[in-house]
């Protein structure tokens, strides 16, 4: 009898891990990599493919580099795909599918001749998006496209996961002055991204009710957009990181590679949120 109450209660515990087992893995969402769709049209020198999709009235190009949670890389004024430090992809890529997109009218994404403006480049990156099959991602922005993530925050905020908001501003029209006194390429693409910058404000009121978390990344000497704006966006979203890289300036990236991408790495891997305390 006691061997065969051994058994039974043998057997009881097999059965309750196997029903914790399969409680734990089906509360768990195992995410797969994005499956590139659109046309190939490139390869860049690494060896990844690029692509186009039809999105929002344009072409957007685009490139998929890594495995894991998808992190949307958004670069700045005139940038394009190929405008992000070494580093910083071959280090994110390890951990993350990187979604790596040229703004509209640059590189492999065109223009269909609208005005440009911060809203219609976030419904560009949510077309993308729809397209990729991706309903929530990390993203990275820089410069024009920190504001870009504004607005992705602002207007789309069940789309982004995590935000980083590098080298932002809350006044266009002030960069837009600044852009006057410094030689830029004769491109018509780059005269209207500066057009965008002039007609942008942060609607200030409404940054607390964003919800995401977020994190400002500045440097100290960054005379394009100053510290200014990311100091203030960051006493005013519930949560947000401020990192200010000390003699830092605009091209904070290629300067301290290295610092740059821990910090990201960093803001991405930590879940900053208490949960609540429960009643005894």
């Amino acid at each position: 009898m006691l061997h065969r109450f051994r058994l039974t209660g043998v057997t009881l515990c097999v059965s309750c891990l196997l029903m914790i087992l399969l409680g734990i893995s089906t509360s768990f969402s195992w995410a797969k990599d994005i499956v590139p769709v659109g046309e190939k049209v490139a390869v860049d020198a690494k060896g990844h493919d690029i692509y186009q999709i039809n999105a929002n009235g344009i072409k957007i190009g685009y490139k998929l580099v890594g495995s894991g949670e998808p992190l949307l890389l958004l670069t700045g004024l005139g940038g394009t795909m190929e405008s992000w430090v070494p580093e910083l992809i071959e280090e994110a890529s390890k951990k993350y599918q990187l979604i790596v997109m040229d703004n509209r009218g640059m590189g492999y994404s065109t223009d269909n001749g609208q005005q440009f403006t911060y809203r219609l480049f976030a419904q560009d990156v949510i077309g993308l998006l729809d397209a990729l099959g991706v309903q929530k991602t990390n993203v990275l922005g820089y410069s024009q496209s920190s504001v870009t993530t504004q607005n992705l925050l602002l207007y789309f905020p069940d789309r982004i996961n995590k935000a980083i908001i590098h080298a932002t501003s809350t006044d266009g029209k002030a960069v837009a002055d600044v852009f006057k006194h410094i030689a830029l390429p004769d491109n018509p693409t780059i005269k209207k991204q500066i057009q965008a910058a002039m007609g942008w404000k942060t609607p200030l009121k409404k940054m607390a009710q964003i919800k995401n978390q977020v994190m400002l990344l500045v440097g100290t000497a960054d005379t394009v957009v100053g510290t200014k704006s990311s100091k203030i966006l960051a006493s005013l979203i519930p949560g947000a990181w401020l990192v200010q890289f000390k003699g830092g300036t605009h091209h904070l990236q290629f300067e301290a590679p290295a610092a740059f991408t821990r910090i990201v790495l960093t803001f991405l891997a930590m879940d900053e949120t208490v949960p609540a305390k429960q009643n005894p």
